[in-house]
């Protein structure tokens, strides 16, 4: 039979091109050839009308199984050539164990940082409060409710970036005392610290920077005295440079508190006997303290008759100077890797 024949051709013909299909455009130029629509074998199923009646149920038959050995051929054909291809990508993408891996750079707490979380962690064990501060303030809460009004000579001690004529990068953090003392409704006890940044308007060199850390300490309540200071700040250096190491205060002047200290820490590297490092003192400086001054206690809102307290200002660089022995205040800031990993080996 004629048609018959013809599915027969149609047959081998597809499976042969199958066969030879060597990526998946080839196979799919083959199934659109055999089994779409409009392919030879669809236009024999429009010729079975053409067909006596006695072998067209043969015919359809013959016809069915050769769209299905076509489609069997294309399946299996299909997943050679995607086995095929992911063979390939797999053997291209293949690593070499032997190499050795390449190194990871572990990155290091920039010294400063370290200090602060050395620091404030000392303060939270005696019962200190962190407060945020701000490093834009007003003219009012960094100079004024300090006890330093405009025409005050110690606005010349402090070059100030100023940003209008009433705002300001906060010159230092006893700024925040102004507002933790102001912010409390019911004026009573306040024990906080205030890590932070300051800036002056200052000249870069070993020990000096226009950006420098500062610590600010506040205690007000009932009864606070300069022995309460002195105690606290006895056991915070203790804690952050060891038992033996000691202090003493020496007086001085800051606007905001009266009676006014400077610290001392004696001096590590030679005992308290004199040497270069504390320039033949046995001491170094270390921060500002005093009880803060009753003009500022008024200003805030409490009364002096009834409240006192004492505040201290720790430089963070100063410190981790101190601890680490570095040389140069401008390598807290110069991002060397080196200089991280040196120092925090120490």
């Amino acid at each position: 039979m004629e048609q018959a024949a013809k599915v027969e051709e149609i047959k081998g013909k597809a499976l042969g091109e199958i066969a030879g299909c060597a990526d998946e455009a080839a196979l799919i130029r083959v199934h659109n050839a055999y089994l779409a629509k409009k392919s030879e074998l669809s236009a024999l199923m429009g010729a079975m009308k053409s067909v006596p009646p006695t072998e067209r149920a043969s015919f359809g038959k013959a016809i069915n199984d050769c769209r299905k050995a076509i489609e069997a051929a294309y399946s299996e054909k299909e997943k050679a050539i995607k086995a095929a291809v992911l063979a390939r990508k797999l053997e291209a993408e293949t690593i070499d164990i032997s190499l050795p891996p390449r190194e990871r750079k572990i990155g290091h707490v920039n010294p400063y940082y370290q200090i602060i979380d050395e620091m404030t962690d000392i303060f939270v064990g005696m019962g200190f409060e962190v407060k945020e501060g701000r490093d834009v303030e007003t003219d009012h809460y960094n100079f004024e409710l300090l006890n330093v009004p405009k025409d005050h000579p110690a606005r010349d001690m402090q070059d100030t970036f100023y940003i209008t004529d009433s705002l300001l990068l906060r010159t230092q953090t006893s700024a925040a005392q102004a507002h933790a003392m102001v912010e409390k409704a019911d004026k009573g006890p306040i024990k906080m610290i205030c890590p932070g940044k300051c800036y002056r308007r200052d000249d870069d060199d070993v020990t000096h920077s226009h950006q420098f850390g500062q610590i600010e300490g506040l205690v007000v309540d009932k009864g606070v005295s300069l022995a309460d200071l002195k105690g606290t700040l006895e056991l915070f250096v203790k804690k952050m440079f060891g038992e033996k190491r000691q202090i003493r205060l020496r007086s001085s002047y800051f606007p905001f508190t009266e009676p006014s200290v400077e610290v001392d820490v004696s001096c590590a590297h030679c005992g308290g006997k004199g040497c270069d490092m504390c320039k033949g003192t046995g001491w170094i400086e270390i921060l500002g303290a005093g009880e803060v001054h009753p003009n500022v206690l008024r200003m805030c809102g409490y009364d002096p008759e009834v409240y006192s307290g004492f505040a201290f200002g720790v430089g963070v660089e100063r410190i981790a100077i101190l601890r680490y022995g570095i040389d140069d205040i401008r390598r807290f800031y110069q991002n060397d890797e080196r200089f991280l990993k040196d120092y925090l080996e120490k």
